[in-house]
């Protein structure tokens, strides 16, 4: 707020402007649209995701036929069926009480951006998460859903599988990828190539396409290819499913088709990481805004990540989160996104010279000798990293049972993701709605997975060799303390009990079914549950007034410049500025 304006009188122009809004008429099944959805023109037709009550699907799919639909898809594992249908229809079916909500087949694009910026040196990526040697991924699989992966030497035969979903069908395929941004991606998490090493390079890779040669797609294609990935993850060998796209958050989480798929994907035993966005800033005046996690960053169990500069050095000290990073919270639920973040600017990787985006942005084209590679920005680039991350995880939670001759762990979404938060690396200036807990820590959140492993299949183990259970890593020639807490939703857990060693190790808390509260007290400053009060200058239930420059209820002011309700305006002059919504791609 600003000094001496009273919190009532922000919180009365908060309740004008969400009166200025309109109610939505609840009779007309209003409340089941989402936002694109709101405002449908007569005699237009749309493409839609409509979720049923569970186990109502073909019920519905009957009382449908009387609008004559040409239905695209059916998504069973969240009770959906996608379709081409007239305004008139929609607003007829969504009365039906076997409607659950009613999206807009969105399209979906990579969040990457171009930068002719900071560059991350040959060799220094795997440094800078504190990884080992004997930390590669084998053994573990990654669904990359995105615009597929170019068959390249650096991949080898690790390509387990192909499948096209940029149409409506399914069409299996040798790998190929015209627009260039899922090889950089793969190359990113697994590359095996002697300049620019992937994170993990023995991975093994399940190519599903969804953005076509321009990086376009679909989100019924997206859930699509998640349903696949769900069902054959016993075939491949899938253990994480690696999304670095999305589009604006249009509904809650409850009611987004996407989100859904991500969160059965996790019930299934997928661990599933996403992208945060590149929404953190006004393109025409670099101002940093919040709420700009784009979907399906806002799944509760998807780990999300945001982007991080690491100004090519090892070291973590000057590390900042990119101003383009998109920021917490996820709009409508206000859950604390994203998770922890990653390295993802000017990160280079391997490329088909005949992608798009190689000829198109010369000066993305990057050569180092007789090789060539291509350098991009983005929080698609900081999920890979951490996808990458994650697979090591996986691996060294298996080295116990091997060792003990017991049978593996097995690490579930919750498990991970709390791992990657205990142990991140919090970067000095960033609050939880930038970095969420900090940066990712490979050394750390592998070690914890095979202490965990080890402690579960031997309790005693490290009774002699504490020094294992150190809550510290070592990068760059710096100790560097852990975060030790974690966050789930609205809630953050912090405390003696998370630690290695302590409940961690016997699937207490973090189990597959975590229930870890409504409410939390965090230091001096927080109060988060149905509402929160933030040191000095945030009040959050179902409005919020932040600092001195958002209003948040159907509506937002954003410093001097932003109105979001049916329509974007940024600046004075700015009406036309609707496209700082879209999840950026190539600039």
């Amino acid at each position: 707020m600003r000094r001496g304006v009273p919190l009532w009188k922000c919180a009365a122009a908060l309740i004008g402007a969400l009166v200025l809004a309109g109610p939505v008429d609840a009779s007309q099944g209003g409340q089941k649209l989402d936002h694109s959805l709101q405002s449908l023109k007569s005699g237009s037709t749309e493409r839609v995701i409509i979720r049923t009550k569970p186990g109502r699907r073909a019920e519905f799919k009957q009382a449908l036929k009387a609008c004559g639909p040409k239905i695209k898809g059916e998504h069973p594992s969240i009770d959906a069926l996608t379709a081409e249908l007239s305004a008139e229809c929609i607003q007829h079916l969504v009365k039906n009480n076997l409607v659950e909500s009613v999206g807009s087949d969105a399209d979906v694009q990579g969040s990457a951006t171009s930068s002719d910026l900071t560059t991350i040196p040959a060799n220094t990526l795997r440094s800078t998460l504190g990884q080992s040697e004997y930390s590669t991924g084998k053994g573990i699989g990654v669904a990359v859903i995105d615009s597929g992966i170019a068959a390249l030497p650096a991949f080898g035969n690790r390509i387990v599988g192909f499948y096209d979903f940029t149409t409506d069908s399914v069409l299996a395929s040798a790998p190929f990828d015209e627009y260039g941004h899922g090889t950089h991606v793969a190359g990113l998490i697994g590359a095996y190539d002697s300049q620019y090493m992937g994170v993990a390079p023995e991975v093994h890779f399940l190519g599903l396409r969804v953005l076509d040669k321009n990086g376009k797609g679909r989100t019924s294609n997206v859930i699509r290819a998640i349903e696949f990935a769900v069902a054959n993850q016993a075939k491949f060998n899938i253990q994480i499913l690696n999304l670095s796209l999305g589009h604006p958050i249009l509904a809650p989480a409850a009611d987004d088709a996407l989100v859904q798929a991500v969160e059965a994907a996790v019930r299934a035993g997928l661990v599933v990481v996403v992208s945060a966005g590149n929404n953190g800033t006004n393109p025409d005046t670099g101002e940093i805004g919040y709420a700009g996690i784009s979907s399906p960053g806002n799944a509760p169990s998807a780990i999300t990540v945001g982007a991080v500069n690491t100004n090519g050095t090892i070291g973590r000290g000057d590390d900042v989160v990119t101003p383009y990073s998109s920021r917490g919270p996820s709009w409508y639920d206000g859950f604390i996104k994203p998770d922890v973040v990653a390295p993802g600017h000017g990160l280079i990787s391997v490329v088909d010279v005949n992608s798009y985006l190689y000829k198109r942005y010369p000066n993305l084209q990057y050569r180092n000798g007789n090789k060539r590679y291509l350098k991009l920005s983005g929080s698609s680039m900081a999920t890979a990293v951490t996808s990458g991350v994650i697979a090591t995880v996986l691996q060294a939670s298996n080295w116990a049972g091997s060792y003990y001759k017991v049978a593996p762990l097995h690490l579930g979404g919750n498990a991970v993701k709390a791992m990657l938060q205990y142990t991140a690396l919090p970067l000095n200036g960033a609050d939880a709605l930038t970095q969420g807990v900090g940066e990712v820590n490979a050394e750390g959140s592998v070690r914890f997975a095979w202490v965990t492993g080890t402690v579960t299949a031997n309790p005693d183990a490290f009774l002699t060799y504490p020094e294992f259970l150190a809550e510290a890593s070592a990068i760059g020639g710096q100790t560097l303390t852990w975060a030790a807490h974690v966050t789930w939703g609205q809630t953050i857990l912090t405390g003696a009990g998370l630690g290695m060693g302590s409940a961690w190790a016997s699937n207490i808390i973090w189990g597959d079914n975590v229930i870890w509260g409504d409410n939390v007290i965090w230091g001096d400053n927080i109060i988060w549950g149905e509402n929160i009060i933030w040191g000095d200058n945030v009040i959050w239930g179902d409005n919020i007034v932040w600092g001195e420059n958002v209003l948040w209820g159907e509506n937002v002011l954003w410093g001097e410049n932003l109105l979001w309700g049916d329509n974007v305006l940024w600046g004075e002059n700015a009406d036309d500025k609707v496209s700082t919504l879209s999840i950026l791609g190539v600039n």
